[in-house]
């Protein structure tokens, strides 16, 4: 718990002892409300527990919460409701000691909840067998069928619990729950018949309509309506969202095989439910006499079949009533009022009597079995203080209950504090709280108490009524401090309380009651005629809950009032021989709101439940105690000498801490085995000195851990290093030796393989040959041709020069299939023109390698010249095959022009390039041959034969082209005459001029490309073969050209 007080400015403490402000009630509430909104539900008030219910779920009830409390220190962790369970468990087991746990608070707490919740622990924390696992099932599965039985929704909780339970769980020496016992006080019967306005019946109703299958709705002579039913529809809130009836019936179902509920006895127990629904439909008529007479008598027969009694007696019971006077019984019809209170009181005694009759045989089903003697654990759920805008005779007895209940609790707490003070040798101080002696006694006290005052006007003869005990009670106790009637108050106080009314000062507050139906529900009789009825029945269930001992016996039955009176003294006897554990439990707010907290409603619980005057009865004295070993633990750190560990007495070691940190001589006491502290403010300044010391520890610590983790991981570091290294050299020798080995193994085999190489494959050369076979290989798939120009193939060895000859076809034969796959029809007419421009001109004419590697095309052309093609294709009507730029060399001293040569189908076109007109015009049939040299240049002649075409012969053509193989070839290949070309070895051609003169064209090699008229009038031509520039003067020529 000492571990959250450095916190408490944001989330309160967590135990209210420690408030500093402990008298005042917002401080208090205050503290309540932190922790609620930081979903902190559970509080200490010393040893007592607080719950605040949250409205939703939180988890903090899972197993590893559960396990987290297992055998820990009460104050060792947060509050919880498991600690108080542990708490008991181990005092139980621990030092033989009978516990009991008592939950209280008002309707919609959570009472109900945290009783499951202690069952879940103990359920958890136990040991596990066959046996002891049957007890648990059967513990955690009465609580289902009682809540279906026993809880209903009201207008502040949807499954508030309208019975008192106690329930005693018997364990082993070991710790094992072997069995258990329940006992239940004031069922509110009156629910059965009459629900206010926005509340429900009991859940066991609307569980078997909604649920039920329609067959056994169908023999129960039932449907799933429940507004269908006086009983159910009083409240007009049949429905609920928060709970799923269908899911809980099936819950009831299983609890009731669990429970060893036989088929026979559930199949009674739904009948009587039915029948209790359909005597809430029964009507009644006066007849002409002012009686009363069943309008549906169907509905009687439907119930008489159900519980299995004679109709004609129960349709009698329900009308008349038998009296009795000088030894002869008279009939006695009943009003239409004395008929209806006749009918409810018989549904209620029914569903009474069944309630009864199951914790009865939930208590036989968890008999312990084992006759040895057990320890117990006590479970109080009980209704708390009740204070509504009516309240009745069932709040009376509740508020009655709980005046006891705080009558045992500041006694208990009392005497416990003044045991331990009397176990640690400290003076006890005596503490100023009230007592509330004085209204129980004003409750029960004989004889001019409530509760005898009412029992004697049941038992007075005469005319007696509400009223009259009300005027009662103003005679015998108008004058006692905590009463007050109409009659007896003063003026300003009459004008609070009507004249039916009476208000009691209870230790939680003032309460009026009404006292309308007090002496019927103390009464709570059921006529003899009915009981005969029921005597009669059937069923398994009735039979048993009515007998015929009641109907022999002359003694006046006990009134309400006093059996609850006689049960509530046996309860604080039984928990008076237990030592208790409380749970006070608050609900937040009156609408079921998660997160919302009304001050002024939890006040008043806080009020009623004497919280206040709880945490006085704790405070009186010292707010802090802990043994010397927990105290010295936590704090030694803040004294020298009792740090880092002290070898002396505890006590001593916490005498030197507390004189180090220089308490007052009044701020603290020194036990036998406990330290006790008066003031918290003394605490929380320890607290905080020893948050400020756990960061100084904290750096110590870690400077110490990382010296002594480095060291750590440096030796470790170290040894690994050493060890790897041992364990590398061996692997290292070990791998050289077995390498070694094998090597000397191949080499033998190879040397004696190399001996026998030539030899047929035999053992001693098979793995040379194959060796040697796949290295050849390896050498031969890195070595190989890539394509059909490189003929190159490594050699082979001897073994195989014949697979090498197979071997090489196939790759010949692979690399031509591959690339004849991929000729276009483009690569395959330039291959036609290459092969025969090598044919013309390979070896032959020295321009020719320079040319190989340029494709050849069909035009020439610039952009701008590209419609001098379609201009001649019109003009002449012939489709152009190519073109290309030349230079011409006239006839007349040979000057140079500039021209495009167009060869068609048929004809040759020599065309000016300016204006596109045709210089010249050859046919194909009429070239005798076409001259070029043997060197560099780009020069031909064009022998043109004289016709009557040409006319008179101009002589021959002189033309120069960049391209020469490319135009030589195509002029070739477009008019089919190979024979036409040839090429010039002596250096001279002679050609014919205009006019039949002759003229001759001399060839030379030179360093610079040159074509001009030499000094004899020749044509003198220059290849500039020296420097290998004609690719260069080509290009240089062919960009003038096309600029």
């Amino acid at each position: 718990m000492e571990d959250h007080l450095h916190r408490r400015d944001h989330t309160g403490v967590q135990d209210f002892v420690l408030l500093e402000d402990y008298r005042n009630p917002d401080a208090f509430l205050e503290n309540l409300k932190k922790r609620f909104h930081e979903d902190l539900i559970y509080t200490y008030i010393g040893p007592v527990l607080v719950s605040v219910n949250p409205y939703h779920e939180l988890d903090i009830y899972n197993p590893e919460i559960i396990h987290s409390y297992k055998n820990v220190n009460f104050y060792e962790l947060p509050p919880h409701v498991f600690a108080i369970a542990d708490a008991s468990y181990r005092s139980m087991r621990g030092e033989n000691r009978d516990q009991c746990i008592l939950i209280s608070g008002e309707s919609g707490a959570g009472k109900t909840e945290a009783s499951k919740k202690v069952l879940l622990y103990i359920a958890a924390s136990s040991t596990h067998s066959s046996d002891v696992e049957r007890v648990k099932d059967r513990l955690l599965e009465s609580n289902p069928l009682l809540e279906a039985f026993g809880n209903a929704k009201t207008t502040r909780n949807d499954n508030s619990s309208r019975f008192g339970k106690y329930m005693d769980i018997q364990f082993d020496y070991k710790g094992a729950p072997v069995g258990g016992h329940i006992l239940n006080y004031l069922l509110e019967k009156s629910r059965v018949v009459h629900q206010a306005p926005g509340e429900r019946n009991f859940h066991a109703f609307y569980q078997l309509l909604n649920g039920a299958s329609p067959i056994t709705l169908k023999q129960l002579s039932l449907t799933a309506e429940p507004d269908a039913y006086f009983y159910l529809n009083q409240g007009e809130s049949s429905s609920l969202q928060t709970m799923d009836d269908q899911a809980n019936w099936r819950a009831v179902q299983h609890s009731l095989d669990v429970l060893d509920f036989s088929q026979q006895q559930q199949k009674a127990l739904f009948a009587i439910v039915a029948s209790v629904l359909h005597l809430g439909n029964v009507k009644f008529e006066a007849d002409g006499k002012d009686m009363a007479h069943i309008s549906n008598p169907n509905l009687v027969a439907t119930v008489a079949e159900l519980l299995g009694c004679q109709e004609d007696k129960l349709l009698l019971a329900l009308q008349n009533k038998t009296i009795e006077a000088n030894n002869e019984k008279l009939r006695s019809p009943l009003t239409v009022d004395q008929a209806l209170y006749a009918r409810d009181a018989l549904a209620k005694g029914i569903y009474d009597r069944l309630f009864t009759w199951i914790v009865h045989k939930i208590n036989s089903s968890l008999s312990n079995r084992c006759k040895i003697k057990c320890s117990l654990m006590g479970l109080l759920d009980i209704y708390g203080f009740e204070i509504f805008q009516v309240n009745c005779f069932e709040q009376f007895c509740i508020n009655y209950c709980n005046e006891k209940l705080q009558q045992l609790f500041i006694e208990l707490t009392l005497k416990s504090e003044q045991e331990e003070y009397q176990r640690e040798g400290i003076q006890w101080e005596p503490v100023e709280y009230f007592n509330n002696k004085i209204i129980c006694d004003l409750i029960e006290a004989k004889p001019i108490g409530i509760m005898s005052v009412l029992d004697e006007e049941c038992l007075r003869p005469g005319d007696t009524t509400d009223a009259t005990f009300l005027s009662k009670l103003g005679e015998t106790i108008g004058k006692h401090p905590h009463f007050i009637s109409h009659s007896v108050a003063d003026n300003a106080t009459r004008k609070t309380i009507a004249r039916d009314e009476f208000r009691m000062l209870h230790y939680a507050g003032d309460v009026t009651y009404n006292i309308k139906g007090f002496l019927d529900k103390n009464n709570d009789l059921l006529f003899r005629d009915l009981k005969e009825a029921m005597v009669e029945t059937t069923n398994a269930i009735t039979s048993q809950c009515f007998t015929k001992a009641e109907l022999i016996s002359k003694k006046r039955p006990e009134t309400a009032a006093t059996q609850f009176k006689t049960s509530l003294a046996q309860l604080m006897d039984i928990l008076m021989s237990k030592e208790p554990s409380y749970v006070r439990c608050i609900k937040p707010n009156d609408y079921k709101r998660a997160g919302q907290f009304d001050e002024k409603i939890v006040l008043h619980q806080v009020k009623y439940l004497g919280l206040m005057e709880n945490l006085r009865v704790h405070r009186a004295g010292f707010a802090y105690r802990r043994p010397y070993e927990v105290f010295l633990k936590r704090y030694k750190s803040l004294c020298p000498a009792t740090w880092p560990s002290y070898r002396g007495h505890p006590k001593d070691g916490v005498q030197a801490l507390v004189s180090h940190l220089k308490y007052g001589e009044d701020d603290y006491r020194l036990g036998k085995t406990k330290i006790f502290i008066r003031f918290p403010r003394v605490l929380f300044a320890t607290e905080d000195a020893f948050q400020r010391r756990k960061h100084e520890l904290a750096t110590q610590i870690q400077s110490k851990y990382r010296c002594f983790h480095q060291r750590k991981v440096f030796l470790r570091m170290k040894i690994s290093a050493i060890l790897i290294q041992c364990h590398w050299r061996r692997v290292i020798a070990q791998r050289l030796l077995e390498r070694r080995r094998k090597a000397a193994l191949v080499i033998r085999k190879f040397v004696k393989g190399f001996r026998y190489r030539n030899e047929p494959e035999c053992e001693e050369n098979r793995e040379f040959v194959k060796f040697t076979k796949m290295n050849w290989l390896k050498r031969l798939a890195q070595a190989a041709p890539q394509s059909v120009l490189d003929k190159t193939w490594i050699p082979a060895p001897r073994l195989l020069a014949e697979t090498s000859g197979h071997l090489q076809k196939l790759c010949t034969r692979n690399l031509v299939l591959k690339y004849v796959k991929k000729i276009t029809p483009t690569m395959k007419s330039q291959m036609k023109q290459k092969v025969v421009a090598e044919r013309l001109f390979k070896g032959k004419k020295d321009v020719y390698p320079h040319s190989v590697k340029d494709h050849f095309v069909d035009s020439r052309l610039a952009p701008h010249h590209a419609t001098l093609k379609d201009k001649l294709q019109k003009l002449t009507n012939e489709n152009i095959k190519y073109c290309t730029y030349v230079t011409k060399y006239d006839r007349h001293g040979y000057k140079s022009r500039k021209r495009v040569l167009f060869l068609a189908v048929t004809t040759l076109f020599v065309v000016d390039e300016k204006d596109c007109k045709v210089k010249d015009r050859v046919p194909y049939s009429s070239i005798k041959g076409v001259h070029t040299s043997n060197l560099m240049d780009g020069v031909f002649v064009i022998v043109v034969a004289a016709s009557e075409e040409n006319g008179a012969c101009k002589g021959d053509i002189i033309l120069q082209s960049d391209h020469v193989i490319e135009t030589l070839t195509k002029l070739v290949m477009i008019s089919n005459n190979e024979s036409v070309l040839q090429i010039a070895a002596s250096g001279v051609i002679n050609h014919d001029l205009a006019g039949g003169k002759q003229g001759q064209i001399e060839f030379s090699k030179g360093d610079n490309y040159l074509v001009k008229k030499g000094k004899g009038g020749q044509l003198l031509v220059v290849d500039g073969s020296n420097e290998l520039r004609l690719t260069n003067s080509d290009l240089d020529l062919g960009a003038e050209r096309t600029s």
